[in-house]
């Protein structure tokens, strides 16, 4: 690190409330938790993520205080950011982890062998391979999306001679008010097995010794705002396991999923946005869902909430250019460092890291990708940008990172740690010899 980054983590980075969000404007500059964002585009280059890891610990501690009166476990969604620096960091504080993948899975042993056992394994299509490596791992439960995957989950238990811990993942058909890609609540989406289809399928895995009937899972989707559709997803969940403990199976574990939503409009500098009411709200409406369910350990999966707004993607102007009445600035971040904008037409606040002072103009904020859905915002009015000039997409470490591309055949970006007064660089910038590695001529 330089000994101007240094001097910039140095800057107050960690007496900073925690509950404040980590890009702050110091002076005319903005800032991560301190660190300048200026000198880490001028050590590491860009396209750049800055990640805040006080802000990561403090969304986790929220959601662990929230739910402390009852038995719990926190399973981060590796998904929604699966960098290994965040795993660990997790994982030290506690963490179970939400998988969707063999290599998710493998993600969590090499952040933390000692996490295995607080993983549960969710998603619709699993594989053999991912089963047998979920099994030898000791996995704390899988979440089984439909009866043929069950089936194969007692052949591979059988075949290892090691009894799997599932829960039924139920679809509880509610509707969440959520981008349509993200929802998942309903019986025309893939995901899950229709409530009232639930009862006989446990019924029939009763039948195998390699089957431990240990839960029922739910999930309804994501960034979802309002705490009364998870609430309701949980109540007809607690019908179920009722109904399932009159049957005779020993259910320990509900897995209320995740899903809970941020804002992104929220501005950095007075943010309406209280995570912490936010999370209290919602383990409330849980825990008066689950009221009646006697001792049962409650699983939760967030994972934008935590991470979301603990990161933003730092990027550099190349070019400022008019098409008729319309003006664009051209980054060198594009739709395969942060495809959000082009894939759900989501919402991002950009920040210029130098406060501009003059009045605002409508820009559209591109990348140089070859389509025209390459684009971070439109009609956004801003500062005048000029070429060479840093600007912050924020609120982008979620599906950020983790849903980037080649795309274009561009190199991904590297990722850095902001922790108190130190930056560490947590994942290298990709280089074209990496990125064609893997091609045979």
């Amino acid at each position: 690190m330089s000994d101007r980054g240094r001097r910039s983590a140095g800057r107050g980075g960690a007496g900073r409330a925690a509950a404040a969000r980590p890009f702050q404007y110091r002076g005319r500059e903005l800032c991560c938790d301190g660190a300048s964002l200026e000198a880490l585009a001028e050590q590491h280059g860009t396209p750049l993520y800055v990640y805040s890891a006080e802000q990561v610990r403090y969304r986790f501690g929220l959601f662990q205080r929230a739910f402390a009166g009852r038995a719990h476990t926190v399973c981060y969604a590796v998904k929604a950011n699966s960098s290994l620096a965040i795993l660990r960091m997790l994982a030290e504080l506690g963490a179970g982890f939400d998988i969707v993948s063999g290599g998710e899975l493998e993600r969590v042993r090499r952040a933390s062998k000692r996490a295995l056992g607080r993983v549960v394994f969710s998603g619709v299509g699993k594989q053999a391979w991912e089963i047998d490596a979920a099994l030898k791992a000791g996995i704390l439960l899988f979440n089984v999306e439909s009866e043929a995957e069950l089936g194969l989950l007692a052949a591979r238990a059988e075949v290892l001679g090691a009894r799997a811990r599932f829960a039924l993942r139920v679809n509880p058909d509610v509707f969440a008010e959520t981008h349509p890609y993200i929802s998942t609540g309903l019986r025309e989406h893939k995901f899950g097995v229709e409530i009232g289809l639930a009862r006989a399928i446990y019924r029939r895995a009763a039948r195998s010794r390699w089957l431990d009937a240990a839960g029922v899972s739910v999930h309804i989707g994501s960034q979802i705002r309002a705490v009364g559709p998870f609430a309701a997803a949980l109540e007809r969940v607690a019908g179920l396991v009722g109904e399932l403990r009159e049957d005779g199976h020993r259910i320990r574990y509900v897995d209320a999923g995740g899903g809970l939503g941020i804002d992104y409009n929220d501005p950095p500098a007075k943010p309406a946005f209280d995570a912490a009411r936010t999370v209290a709200e919602y383990a409330a409406a849980l825990g008066e869902a689950a009221a009646g369910l006697g001792a049962v350990h409650l699983l939760v999966e967030p994972g934008r909430f935590i991470v979301a707004q603990a990161g933003g993607l730092l990027t550099r102007v190349l070019a400022v250019k008019k098409n008729g009445t319309k003006t664009f600035a051209i980054a060198d971040a594009a739709m395969n460092d942060l495809i959000r904008p082009a894939l759900y037409q989501a919402h991002h606040e950009i920040l210029p890291v130098k406060q501009g002072r003059g009045a605002s103009v409508p820009v559209d904020v591109v990348g140089p990708v070859c389509e025209s859905g390459d684009f971070f915002a439109r009609d956004r009015r801003m500062p005048r940008l000029k070429a060479g000039e840093l600007v912050l997409v924020l609120d982008a470490g979620a599906y950020g990172m983790s849903q980037a591309s080649n795309y274009n055949t561009r190199a991904r970006a590297a990722e850095v740690l902001v922790d108190g007064v130190e930056t560490r660089l947590i994942r290298r910038r990709e280089t074209l010899k990496e990125l064609l590695a893997a091609e045979i001529l």
